[in-house]
């Protein structure tokens, strides 16, 4: 079996992370914050430690404004939901976003957002005359994806900050795609809110993510979009102001924070810059590859510098659930296929409604997994 669907979940996931995670069950397994014995101290160590590597490999100069959440659509709401005054905001996204992005900002559009959605030209590249037409003074908020989970294309993060602040905008990014797999240093990049997911790039367990705040950010601002318990403040009645208390509610998943920084720790480890060679190298080869095959259409830039590992893809004559069935069942090849969650993207790339034939690589794979899936997709063209 090659998997090669890394782009929804790394897989398989690191021995240390498993062992992080059954570990914090047997020795600390404690409510984090919640008392003051020895299996809740262990258990609130292991939480901190995991803020400190997040914090470390994203740039985040104080792992207190590291927010741990559920995953990364939990971390864009917070950020999108908690800013937003939908009667008077402006808010400009771009042509490839995720419905993670996507669908909070159409709730808000129904309640009277006025929302801008910047074009992206046909490999997913965005216009930055447009993203700069866009942005108006009085823009609150710009989103961003990093790189497109469809075609994998990188965005200018770090301009389209400097065009959002000029207009003293904020600039929230989602880092699902890269979080991991691209060096990212966020205060470097000027951006305010970082969301990302733990078990894509950053090889934890599902259930995992979180929110990063810019240091010249007041968390005052930030709204928080739910209450309850945080093992702080317990005297009072109202949620607590000071990071991150104010946007974490409730028990956490301390099993797989554990798993997620054991991931962290092995990227800080292996290096990003060692992952983004070795996906640059597989990914060159996919498009090499693919790209001595008549039938096969693929989508986004072929400059492997300005994209991910994620290669989107048709066959002429064939359906791409077809070509979905076909690679796992023929060849044992796990291919992601339609939409993607992301009807924005294809709508973008003119591949709406039925969507396209991804292949995202990983740490994981090797040339060899590769080369089996080109050749598979070179039978079913054939065929």
């Amino acid at each position: 079996m090659i998997y090669l669907d890394h782009a929804a979940t790394s897989w398989p996931k690191l021995p240390e992370v498993l062992q992080a995670m059954t570990g914090f069950l047997e020795r600390a397994g404690g409510n984090p914050g919640r008392s003051g014995h020895r299996l809740s101290i262990d258990a609130g160590r292991i939480v901190y430690e995991t803020r400190e590597l997040l914090a470390q490999l994203l740039g985040a100069p104080d792992p207190l404004r590291v927010v741990l959440t559920p995953n990364v659509t939990y971390a864009l709401n917070i950020a999108m939901l908690g800013l937003l005054n939908p009667v008077t905001d402006r808010v400009v996204t771009t042509g490839i976003e995720h419905n993670s992005v996507m669908r909070p900002l159409r709730a808000l559009e129904a309640q009277g957002l006025e929302l801008v959605v910047v074009p992206c030209g046909p490999d997913g590249q965005l216009d930055m005359e447009a993203m700069q037409e866009a942005l108006l003074p009085g823009a609150r908020l710009v989103v961003a994806s990093h790189a497109s989970n469809v075609m994998g294309t990188l965005l200018p993060v770090g301009e389209i900050a400097e065009l959002a602040h000029a207009v003293g905008a904020l600039l929230l990014v989602d880092a699902a795609q890269t979080a991991g797999v691209i060096p990212i240093d966020a205060p470097a990049l000027g951006i305010d809110l970082l969301a990302f997911t733990g078990h894509k790039g950053l090889l934890g367990p599902p259930g995992t993510g979180g929110l990063i705040i810019a240091p010249e950010l007041d968390p005052s601002v930030i709204r928080p979009i739910l209450s309850g318990g945080t093992g702080s403040r317990s005297e009072e009645e109202r949620q607590p102001e000071m990071l991150p208390d104010r946007l974490e509610f409730g028990t956490g998943n301390g099993p797989g924070v554990a798993g997620l920084g054991a991931g962290v720790q092995h990227l800080l480890d292996y290096g990003v810059d060692a992952v983004r060679a070795h996906e640059c190298a597989l990914t060159q080869r996919m498009l090499d590859g693919l790209g001595k095959i008549p039938s096969v259409t693929m989508y986004g830039p072929l400059d492997v510098e300005r994209r991910t590992a994620t290669v989107s893809l048709r066959i002429e004559g064939h359906s791409v659930s077809e070509v979905g069935w076909r690679l796992d069942e023929d060849f044992g090849v796990l291919s992601r296929v339609g939409l993607h969650c992301a009807p924005a993207a294809h709508r973008t790339l003119g591949t709406f409604p039925e969507g396209t034939v991804r292949l995202a690589a990983g740490l994981s794979n090797t040339e060899a997994d590769i080369d089996v899936a080109i050749g598979a997709i070179r039978e079913i063209a054939s065929a």
